[in-house]
């Protein structure tokens, strides 16, 4: 009974001391998740059950490997972090602070992505290449910007700061900062000439196309009534 209590007793103080040493290094990741998600209800609901953060933990440190090249153990634990979390992200990606993938299931990150401050991802949605070419062939991704569920962005290209991709865009070209992104291929509209907020409702995003049609029969109706 004495030594099932020891057990118990390390195996007690070894799960605190691994949650005080990820709240300290993710705080800033918790809280944010904590700003963009509306369901999270608590720091420590966060910390250990969502896998959007577990995903980014496994990712430094196989992205530490990654960079003293031993990449055999990089993507051992990317591939182990695959399984575990349902988001595939190559330990040669460069993530910034302040990321949040949200529900994130499917997922996927290529080597070569590079991705900055304050990024939030939706489930779906893939950072990936367009052929077998060397080298950049990955997007980088600004500062503040959105991708919503089941986006493609793809190649090496580049998503300017504070941009909104709408969900399952296929985004091939580069996008200005300052941009909503929708359709297939993917078509630069604004929002009103603001900056993109991340609250933004993914049924409001303005449809390029759509904003032609209703120009054209406004100019319709204006011509008809002149004839009139």
């Amino acid at each position: 009974m004495i030594v099932w209590l020891k057990i118990l007793g390390v195996i007690f103080l070894l799960v605190t001391s691994k949650i005080i040493i990820l709240s300290a290094l993710f705080y800033r990741e918790v809280r944010n998740a904590q700003k963009k998600d509306p369901a999270a209800k608590s720091f420590l609901e966060v910390l250990l059950l969502y896998q959007g953060l577990h995903a980014l933990i496994y990712h430094r440190q196989a992205h530490f490997f990654y960079t003293i090249r031993l990449f055999f153990l990089a993507r051992l634990i990317s591939q182990f972090s695959r399984h575990m979390t349902g988001i595939e992200i190559h330990p040669g990606a460069r993530i910034g602070r302040d990321f949040f993938i949200d529900h994130g299931m499917g997922v996927v990150i290529g080597e070569t992505a590079v991705i900055g401050d304050g990024v939030l991802l939706y489930q779906g949605v893939t950072l990936g290449g367009t052929g077998l070419e060397k080298g950049k062939r990955h997007p980088t991704i600004g500062n503040n910007v959105v991708i919503g569920t089941g986006a493609k962005v793809l190649g090496n290209i580049t998503v300017g700061d504070n941009s909104y991709i709408g969900a399952n865009a296929v985004v091939i070209n580069d996008v200005p900062p300052n941009s909503t992104v929708v359709g297939v291929p993917g078509r630069v509209t604004k929002q009103d000439g603001k900056k993109i907020e991340v609250s933004l409702d993914h049924i409001h995003v303005l449809d390029p196309i759509m904003q032609t049609i209703e120009e054209l029969e406004k100019r319709v109706r204006e011509l008809e009534n002149r004839g009139n």
